[in-house]
């Protein structure tokens, strides 16, 4: 029998039996020695060092301590870091790179749950339910009688802002319903927006023209207040605004003025800061449908990101390719 590749697990111990149940656990198990008493939280323990020492794939998770020179040197042997989370920003390194280390994320794994939640949103935005389940709450009745103009979800304009994982999955969930949708992306060319089945848009243009726009852009220094007062200024007078991907793509001080109005809504599952302050309009606004940073993989959702990478676990051990490889190059401009 050929002998397992030694894995480690470093992330915060508590996800470990989450993210791996007892039936996945089994399953990566059998490709890899892995001892899931032994979670690297600080890799300065001394049981965590000398496990560095023999460990080829690192399992990583939310809570990864940085992959820095000092703790690369530490594991000579390290080969794949499989992180069954979204973004490696936060604890990779150039040096992973420079190595030679393979590394894998579950961020289309996490993708999915985010894309899910936006369609549910931009479908009951359509319908305006949030303000009709208020105004039907107050009155005690119902706040119409007979047709109720300017709803609805047919014809409705979306537009996604981004072609990132999130914004590619919610372009396929739109498909089948009648709805008209857009996209602004600077590195998506024509043919490529065909493909995806969308109308390419500059941004500006998007904003002027679409009755929702769902912001799936990863946060940079180009996209940092990507959503600023004056594209606010843009959006058209009853359009919705959905931000899952991150808070400080929108300026939240000119979001609240254009709320205050009653210009436009938002329904924010991000804000910057994370969580907001107690004293936030935000909170209060009834045109702003906060919730608390919960369209990312939560709950009986986080197993499908552990899934992802038994199945990365399971190609490196039988010498196949990895399939969800994070390449350097573009981790500038993604998530």
């Amino acid at each position: 029998m050929t002998e397992r590749p030694r894995a480690l697990f470093a992330m915060t111990a508590r996800n470990v039996p989450e993210v791996f149940p007892p039936k996945l656990l089994e399953r990566l198990r059998a490709c890899v020695d892995v001892d899931p008493a032994l979670v690297a939280e600080d890799f300065t323990e001394p049981r965590v060092r000398e496990a560095l020492a023999r460990t080829e794939i690192l399992i990583t998770g939310w809570g990864c301590p940085r992959l820095d020179r000092a703790v690369l040197d530490a594991a000579p042997r390290l080969r794949a870091v499989l992180h069954a989370a979204g973004s490696v920003k936060g604890f990779t390194t150039p040096e992973v790179w420079r190595r030679g280390i393979a590394v894998s994320s579950a961020a289309e794994a996490n993708a999915v749950p985010v894309a899910e939640y936006t369609l549910a949103m931009i479908l009951l935005a359509g319908k305006d339910v949030f303000a009709l389940r208020d105004e039907t709450r107050a009155r005690r009745a119902f706040p119409y009688d007979g047709i109720l103009p300017g709803i609805g979800n047919h014809g409705r304009r979306v537009g996604v802002v981004g072609a990132s994982r999130v914004g590619r999955r919610l372009i396929e969930l739109l498909r089948p319903h009648d709805l008209d949708v857009t996209l602004a992306d600077p590195y998506v060319d024509a043919a490529e927006a065909a493909r995806l089945g969308v109308r390419l848009l500059p941004l500006d243009d998007l904003l002027r023209t679409c009755d929702i726009v769902s912001l799936h852009a990863p946060q940079t220094a180009e996209t940092h207040r990507l959503i600023d007062t004056r594209r606010l200024g843009l959006m058209r007078d009853g359009a919705v605004l959905i931000n899952t991907a991150r808070g400080a793509l929108v300026d939240h001080e000119a979001l609240i003025a254009h709320l205050r109005s009653g210009r436009l809504s938002a329904v924010l599952d991000v804000t910057d800061p994370e969580p907001l302050p107690a004293g936030s309009a935000l909170y209060d606004l009834p045109n702003a449908f906060v919730t608390p940073h919960l369209a990312g993989s939560l709950g009986n959702e986080v197993a499908r990101l552990g899934r992802a990478m038994v199945e990365e676990a399971e190609r490196l051990s039988s010498g196949e390719a990895l399939r969800h490889t994070v390449d350097e190059a573009v981790l500038e401009r993604t998530a």
